[in-house]
């Protein structure tokens, strides 16, 4: 069984809230974060209001101001490119990239089947953020066991 801490949430969900914080808060031109669950269901942000811990980071201006809508986009977009590696025959899919004119934006998969999003800015260094974003996922995917995942979700929902 999990510990619960202070915030109603276990060491393992503080943990990963404070992984993300630093995702978004060292990495230059990260505009707005999300891990989704293997089913498309939100379960951390980089938006303040919708973590659960109060040291969560400042929201970040993404897609629409909301990493609930940055969540729908990783969402879908994780099961475009799962779906077209499964046409090549190509095996799974460990990073997409999208370059568009005002930002980029970054999948990638956590062990887990669980995907991470990054928006980022134009000018973003894309070497560093995919960096970054490698050693959370090295770090989320031991970490995101089933519980963990369940736990999130609910503060997510519930709000706390």
């Amino acid at each position: 069984m999990t510990a619960t801490g202070t915030f109603g949430l276990s060491s393992e969900a503080r943990n990963l809230q404070w992984l993300l914080g630093n995702l978004v808060e060292e990495v230059p031109g990260v505009r707005s974060v999300a891990v989704v669950s293997s089913d498309g269901l939100l379960l951390l942000s980089s938006d303040a209001e919708l973590n659960a811990a109060p040291a969560a980071v400042a929201p970040r201006e993404g897609p629409k101001g909301s990493s609930a809508d940055l969540a729908t986009i990783v969402s879908g977009i994780g099961s475009l490119t799962a779906g077209a590696a499964g046409l090549m025959d190509g095996g799974g899919v460990k990073q997409t990239m999208v370059a568009m004119e005002e930002g980029s934006l970054f999948v990638m998969s956590i062990s887990d089947g669980s995907l991470l999003g990054v928006h980022a800015t134009p000018d973003c260094d894309m070497s560093v953020v995919a960096y970054h974003m490698a050693l959370f996922v090295g770090r989320a995917g031991h970490v995101l066991t089933p519980e963990v995942r369940s736990e999130l979700r609910k503060s997510m929902e519930s709000g706390l």
